[in-house]
């Protein structure tokens, strides 16, 4: 059997195969062979007055407010194996991306533009990691390879009062696809605040069979000291009141320890967040508060089980903890009732459950 150009890594890179490359950009909306660059108008159109077609003439699209821009439609067999997009003007949380695989009616990707990429606070951080980079100075990279049999279908809506500018690429491959292989999926959810004593659910209603692939949190603390010795759960098929997989604290479960603070045991440092971004896992963001009104701490993390998938035959569930420490003379833990935002991403079989709709645009804002 001829490879067929899907789950590539670097060891395979010398094997030829029959599978067919192909890109979307603002220069080459639907990715026809031999159509790139012939653009006469576009948002580069006066810039490239004195040089005509082919000059850079339609770099990016405005999206008007309360608007939806279909960024790729794509008839399949095949996989997207990257996402490159920035934007300019609005905001990331207000930006909606959406993906629908096989004429299916409801999205197997739902979540915010930031969000997606680990940059849940709308502040620009760092990532350099397998599944996806964020470089200088606001480039968002998806390395995520999402096949497809029939039809991919990404839009993105603009949720905010004002024109948003996207510069985007979208690299696919035509091919055949294995029939084991399972559909990309995402989803997002906020608890502001989470209640007392409660779980935040990460993830729930999953239903097929599939692998659970990776998590970002963008997590806002609403109490001082430390925040993270809470537990990640995964609650797998028949897994009802207790899980499968329970972790042993949020710093341990994004491959840290001793709560990201390097003055821990190394007593001539001072004691501070350190910030990491590492092929599978990382602390990619700590926003300190400034005295005055920027008074919350926030962070960001991602850990991807690329080497370590969840997986699961019928059913899915994911929750962490939110718990700090009280002041007492014996050490106990403190129910949290912090700001917590995550994103979902896992592979399974379609159809698929409906996601959990998104919240309304207010609750949605990062403030």
């Amino acid at each position: 059997m001829a490879f067929n150009g899907l789950g590539l890594h670097l060891g395979m890179l010398p094997l030829l195969s029959n599978a067919e490359s192909r890109s979307i950009s603002p220069e080459n909306l639907h990715g026809a062979p031999g159509q790139g660059g012939m653009a006469i108008e576009g948002t580069g159109s006066s810039r490239a007055r004195s040089l005509g077609q082919g000059w850079k003439v339609s770099p990016s699209i405005d999206i008007a407010p309360g608007t939806t821009l279909v960024l790729a439609d794509i008839e399949g067999p095949g996989a997207l194996q990257h996402i490159w997009a920035t934007v300019r003007g609005g905001r990331w949380r207000f930006l909606i991306l959406r993906i629908y695989w096989d004429d299916q009616a409801e999205p197997s990707v739902e979540c915010p533009f930031g969000d997606f990429f680990a940059n849940g606070w709308e502040r620009y951080a760092h990532v350099s990691s397998l599944a996806v980079c964020v470089n200088p100075a606001g480039g968002f990279n998806s390395y995520w390879e999402m096949p497809f049999r029939k039809r991919c279908r990404a839009t993105l809506t603009n949720l905010d009062d004002v024109e948003t500018r996207i510069y985007y690429q979208i690299d696919y491959t035509l091919t055949d696809v294995p029939e084991e292989a399972a559909y990309f999926h995402a989803s997002f959810r906020r608890s502001n605040p989470l209640p007392y004593k409660s779980d935040h659910v990460i993830i729930d209603g999953v239903k097929g069979k599939g692998h659970y692939v990776g998590t970002y949190i963008a997590w806002g603390t609403n109490n001082s000291g430390w925040w993270g010795e809470g537990e990640m759960k995964f609650f797998i098929d028949s897994d009802h009141k207790f899980p499968t997989i329970c972790g042993t604290g949020t710093e341990d479960y994004f491959c840290g320890a001793y709560d990201f603070d390097i003055g821990t045991f190394e007593r001539d440092q001072p004691q501070a967040y350190v910030q990491y971004s590492t092929a599978y896992s990382g602390l990619c963001q700590v926003i300190k508060p400034d005295g005055v009104y920027k008074s919350q701490q926030r962070f960001g993390m991602y850990r991807w089980h690329i080497m370590d998938p969840i997986r699961f035959k019928e059913r899915l569930r994911v929750t962490i903890q939110a718990l700090g420490w009280r002041t007492d003379k014996e050490e106990r833990y403190l129910p949290l009732q912090d700001d917590i935002s995550s994103v979902a991403f896992w592979y399974q079989t379609l159809p698929h459950a409906p996601l959990q709709p998104l919240p309304e645009r207010d609750f949605l804002e990062v403030v």
